[in-house]
């Protein structure tokens, strides 16, 4: 399919939904998912974001900033997840207990508002990556419309860019609890540790950027492209002293650079195979 035919598949299956309740995150994906919803549905969507301790103060705000600018009403949800010892436990199911209480308490506003469907903003690109809170999400019902329209991240990108939407380009970024190694407890204390260094690396310049943590040990994952310049005795300097700052005791510099879901690195096959 063309991608223009695949627009419009889109914001057909969007206006057979009915009324919708939209999970947004800030991320291109879910913000495109959110922005079309609202171009069709009109009032009759809702965009409803979890706040938590894993959710980056940075990334809410930036999240609330554009649903205001393009008119998309929005409501915080106050999730709970880090209370929840399956969760807080840390284990290859955690992104289920996380997107399970997310849809849990939209289910009940879904219930409580009026509204008919949940919506999320699943691509294709994600159908073959490790992803337990998809599960979660099928559990709920919720519709993944850029995936029964066909559409990729790219092409999610281009849509975006297109209709004029300043995130079109934006860096991926997951949440915080991702960038903690499995096993070791999701804390408030240890996210805030994530978020310190990770913001001390966007101050040097660093926009695409995971600080993951090891204990004492921050891991630090940035685009292959900026490796060049972070390799001088100056950034590196910098680097140690910002992330430092945050609390780690050691800092090291992954030279593999960037990539998604490097935490699932370590996990068994057996451990995916029961999560997926």
């Amino acid at each position: 399919m063309e991608l223009r035919d695949k627009s419009e598949l889109l914001r057909e299956n969007l206006a057979l939904a009915g009324s919708l309740l939209v999970a947004y995150s800030g991320g291109t994906d879910s913000a495109y998912l959110a922005y079309a919803a609202h171009e069709v549905l009109g009032d009759r969507m809702l965009a409803m974001i979890a706040d938590s301790p894993s959710l980056p103060r940075k990334e809410l705000a930036d999240a609330m900033a554009f649903a205001e600018r393009h008119g998309i009403p929005v409501r915080v949800l106050q999730t709970n997840e880090l209370e929840k010892p399956e969760y807080a436990r840390n284990d290859a199911q955690r992104c289920f207990h996380c997107k399970s209480e997310l849809f849990t308490q939209m289910e009940e506003t879904r219930g409580r508002l009026g509204f008919e469907r949940l919506a999320y903003g699943m691509n294709m690109d994600d159908r073959g990556e490790f992803r337990p809170g998809q599960n979660a999400a099928e559990m709920h019902g919720a519709l993944a419309p850029l995936v029964i329209a066909g559409l990729s991240k790219k092409e999610i990108r281009t849509l975006a860019r297109e209709a004029g939407l300043e995130l079109a380009d934006k860096p991926a970024s997951a949440c915080l609890s991702s960038r903690i190694e499995y096993g070791r407890e999701v804390t408030p204390e240890n996210l805030a540790q994530v978020e310190r260094a990770e913001e001390a690396m966007h101050a040097l310049g660093f926009a695409k950027v995971r600080v993951r943590h090891h204990g004492n040990l921050a891991r630090i994952e940035i685009a292959k492209e900026d490796l060049g310049r972070a390799l001088t005795l100056s950034a590196l300097e910098q680097m140690t002293e910002g992330v430092r700052g945050a609390g780690f005791l050691y800092v090291t510099l992954d030279t593999q650079g960037y990539r998604s879901g490097s935490m699932n690195d370590v996990l068994p096959v057996t451990a995916i195979a029961q999560a997926s």
